[in-house]
This record gives structure tokens, sequence and C-alpha cells, in this order.
């Protein structure tokens, strides 16, 4: 397809801005995709707000966004399992395919991956990506592309509960009810985890915990946590913790409410990176750690668990907004976190 496309651009801390590019060309190996529906994940936010996570730095113009779902417009020569018009989920890093971490399966490690909207590697918030069609990933009839632009960070939920063991019988905790809270709170219900509690202090997300299927939910501006999922399990604690909200505080009660011999997903990244926790109390209870980075070998279990009504995807979007709006969705989405629990971006109209 030949043209040009319009594309929306960071060109500094809380800036936003359009230019226009070549409609790019798609290898042997991919398809180009118009894209339908872009999500706006924290990460984005973070650069938009600090122009840096980590040793990642932004370099303007930089284009953001790495959740999309669209539609197949162009397939190249050596693509046989997707056509033009299929709607497609598209799962954002490439890796390298040989080191070490690959050969394993466990390409979400791989040091060589590159991945949309990770500096320098621009993201897609733009109207058209050539993506190899591998990573590309055919939606069902009953599941749009909105929801497909939604399987990344569902992936990252599914990832979770699996590095936590998560199966029926259990008694979880997820602290954090934003989006991948949300996700992780769904994720460890479709694994059929019998009770899911979710503590936040923002009681439009907690409403939305509920709303989705949270066996319950805990204020933790109102109540101290740690007594409540005492309270609900007998004084036990839960079989399985995880946290999503990435801060100190949380960390900590993670080690306090789970119970001994239990297991602590990590999924929340800190703002400074470091954390003072009670140690000490995690080795009398012989807790296990496990973290989560990205995720690997689950957009097709994903997919499926929304096309069979496990985990509805469309119930976290609180806010949409059209492509030319792009500056007031990231603002809008700075700004009003208490209300905002998932915004996307409708690329195409």
């Amino acid at each position: 397809m030949e043209g040009k496309m319009k594309v929306a651009v960071m060109n500094g801390i809380g800036k936003m801005g359009f230019t226009e590019r070549e409609i790019p060309q798609p290898k042997p190996d991919e398809v180009l995709v118009k894209l339908e529906y872009v999500g706006i994940c924290g990460s984005d936010l973070h650069y938009y707000e600090s122009g840096r996570i980590g040793d990642y730095i932004v370099e303007p113009p930089f284009v953001l966004g790495h959740e999309p779902g669209g539609t197949v417009v162009e397939v190249g020569s050596a693509v046989t399992h997707l056509k033009v018009g299929d709607r497609v989920a598209l799962e954002p890093g490439k890796t390298c395919g040989h080191c070490e971490f690959c050969r394993t399966g466990r390409y979400n490690l791989c040091p060589d991956v590159v991945f949309f909207a990770t500096p320098p590697v621009d993201g897609v918030f733009q109207e058209y990506v050539a993506h190899e069609a591998a990573l590309c990933f055919k939606l069902p009839d009953n599941v749009s592309t909105l929801e497909g632009a939604l399987i990344e960070p569902l992936a990252v939920g599914f990832h979770a509960a699996n590095q936590g063991g998560a199966e029926a019988g259990q008694v979880a905790v997820v602290s954090g009810a934003g989006c991948i809270g949300l996700v992780s709170m769904m994720a460890l219900r479709a694994k059929g985890v019998s009770k899911v509690y979710v503590i936040d202090i923002m009681s439009k997300r907690l409403d939305k915990a509920l709303e989705l299927g949270a066996t319950g939910v805990i204020n933790a501006a109102e109540t101290d946590p740690v007594e409540a999922v005492k309270a609900l399990t007998g004084g036990r604690g839960c079989d399985l913790f995880i946290e999503t909200a990435g801060t100190e505080i949380t960390t900590r009660q993670a080690i306090q409410i789970a119970k001994k011999g239990s297991t602590i997903v990590l999924v929340g990244y800190s703002k400074s990176g470091e954390m003072t926790l009670p140690m000490s109390l995690a080795l009398d209870k012989e807790l296990t750690f496990k973290t989560v980075f990205r995720y690997r070998h689950i957009y097709p279990m994903a997919i499926e668990a929304v096309a069979e009504g496990k985990v509805d995807l469309k119930g976290i979007v609180t806010d949409i907004f059209d492509f030319d709006d792009i500056q007031n969705a990231m603002d809008k989405s700075v700004s009003n976190k208490a209300e905002i629990v998932k915004a996307v971006v409708k690329i195409a109209k």
C-alpha cells in the first residue's frame, strides 16, 4: 500500500503532536495492519510524564503505544496463516530467536527484543503498522479489535497467574485495581481460583473490580488490609498474592498477608526501583517470590478466554478517545487516575 499515514508523536514531556510518515511496506514474513484501537498503558504515561523509565530515555519525536488491535490490509509473500480482512491482536515484542532465553522458550527475557514504544523503538499511535505475521493473532468472530488491543495487558495478568501457580481452591489477593490488577484478577478467576480479593485506595477502581468478578474488595484508605484479609481467611492469610501497585507499603503488606509457604508475585514497578522489606518475616514464612516481565506464550490462551466469555475485557475500558484528541487523552489519563481505569485511543474512524 502506497501513501502517507498520520502518526501521533511525543514532542517532549507532556507534549503530543502529529506528523505524516510513509505507510510501511510489509516484508515477506510480515503483514500490514490498519490499526483500529490502541490502549494507553501505564508505561506510556510514565514516558509522557517523565521522559524515561530507568535506562530507557525518550528522544523526541517518539511514538508511544504498544497495545494494538486492527485489521490486516496487506500480506507479505511468505505469510500463509493470515489474509486480508483478518482482525488481529498484535504481540508487540519481536525477539532474536536464537539466544539462550529464546531457545529455552523464555523469549520475554531476550536481551535483544524489539518492543513497541520502548526507546528507541517507536510504538503504534499511528494508522498502520507492518509487523511480523507470527506475532499477529487472528481474533475469533466474537472478539472485537477493541478487545484485541487489550489482549496485551491481559497477557501480563495471565503470566502473573501462571507465575504464581494459580489453581482451583486457592484464596488469592491482588493489590492494585488499575488495569493490570484487574486483568490479573480476571486471569485468576479464569484459571479457577476460588476466591480473589482486591485491595486499592480508589473507590471507583474497587467498584470496577466487583463488577468484573472479584469476590470482595478492601479499601485500604478506610480499612487495614492486613487485618481485613486475616478476618476473611480465618487468620490464615492468602495462598497467592499478586502485587501490581508497585509501592513499598503494598509489598510489605503482601508479606504480612501471605500464608506460610505461599507465593507472592511482584508485577508493579516501584518509582524508585528500591524497597525496604521485612525479609525476616518472609524467611519465617518460607515465602516464594516470583516476578513478572511482560509474558510468554500467552496470546492464544488469552484470546480464547475472552472468546469463551471467561474474561470481560470490554468492562475494563472506562474511556475511549478519538485519535485527533490524543493530547487530551494523555493529559486526562495522567490527571484523572481516580476516574479513568483504562483509556483506549480509537485510531480508525
